[in-house]
């Protein structure tokens, strides 16, 4: 039986796609972005189709926990 993925954020644009993708990853947990925008060809599509962040649906409690927290102060 294949795994169920979860989509757990949605942006406007890759920079911000990536950046959460990179936390994920960084935290050990695997995603994927899903995109509706020709391949990057028309990335104006991503005001009507938002880049999608997906993860497994185990992960996805301790993946939305981790872009939830504020990360701590500088020192």
């Amino acid at each position: 039986m294949a795994e169920q993925r979860v989509i757990i954020r949605t942006f406007a644009n890759e920079t911000e796609a990536y950046l959460a993708q990179a936390v994920l990853d960084a935290n050990g947990i695997d995603s994927s972005l899903i995109r509706d925008d020709a391949g990057g060809m028309m990335p104006w599509l991503q005001w009507l189709h938002p880049i999608r962040l997906v993860v497994s649906e185990e992960d996805s409690a301790l993946a939305v926990e981790i872009l939830d927290t504020p990360p701590p102060p500088p020192q």
